[in-house]
């Protein structure tokens, strides 16, 4: 039945939000690299490798450089025009696609990039690829500032792999367990709130049973 949401939700939201995409394609050929979109090799569904699309908001070279796939607050390799399709993540929404032809699902776990997905524990990572990676779900909603998180962290990279990466995959294992229609539609709801309202902590009220997350992340997330 997902995947039926899925088909309809991604058909739709292309179709609306074309007068706003239009313009974005313009205004990044016209600056930066001239590079429209960003094409990344992600873990999916089954191990299965695929080409997950963004905007271009980063040098093209920015995996070979610096912090590689983590990207930090107010990172250099971040193009000017790039830095307001991240924060508004208007950069994610050519990912619409890859619902439409069934590479990921409106909502689940956060594709991953090689490195961050052998981050996660093994058993997390033998759970994650069971399902349809997601344009959003618990993980991106709770961890929505993650730049802003490793930005104060005294060893950024290490920061993620030793609390963020573990943490996010206790947040995706739960999302497999309670996977259903409820929880897709409720975050769907959460991820347009925190899009309005990203202070807002309702994702804690909707879900009262997510794990708690560790001490280095209390009262941060």
């Amino acid at each position: 039945m997902s995947r039926f949401f899925d088909l309809l939700l991604s058909a739709v939201a292309m179709m609306v939000l074309s007068p706003l995409l239009v313009p974005v394609v313009i205004l990044l050929r016209l600056t930066g690299e001239g590079e429209i979109f960003y094409v990344q090799q992600r873990v999916g569904l089954n191990g299965r490798r695929f080409g997950l699309l963004k905007f271009a908001t980063m040098l093209k070279n920015s995996p070979a450089m610096g912090t590689g796939t983590v990207t930090l607050k107010n990172d250099p390799r971040i193009l000017p025009l790039g830095r307001f399709l991240r924060k508004t993540k208007l950069n994610e929404l050519p990912q619409l696609l890859n619902i439409f032809v069934g590479d990921m699902s409106v909502i689940g776990p956060r594709p991953q990039a090689e490195r961050c997905f052998n981050a996660f524990p093994e058993d997390v990572q033998r759970q994650i690829v069971k399902v349809r990676p997601g344009l959003s779900g618990i993980g991106s909603i709770v961890f929505r500032d993650e730049e802003e998180l490793l930005h104060g962290a005294q060893n950024d990279v290490a920061f993620y792999d030793r609390v963020i990466a573990p943490y996010k995959g206790e947040l995706e294992n739960w999302y497999i367990a309670k996977q259903g229609m409820g929880t897709y539609f409720l975050l769907i709801f959460a991820t347009v709130w925190v899009v309005l309202f990203p202070r807002s902590r309702i994702v804690w009220h909707l879900f009262r049973d997510l794990p708690p997350p560790p001490v280095e992340l209390a009262g941060l997330i």
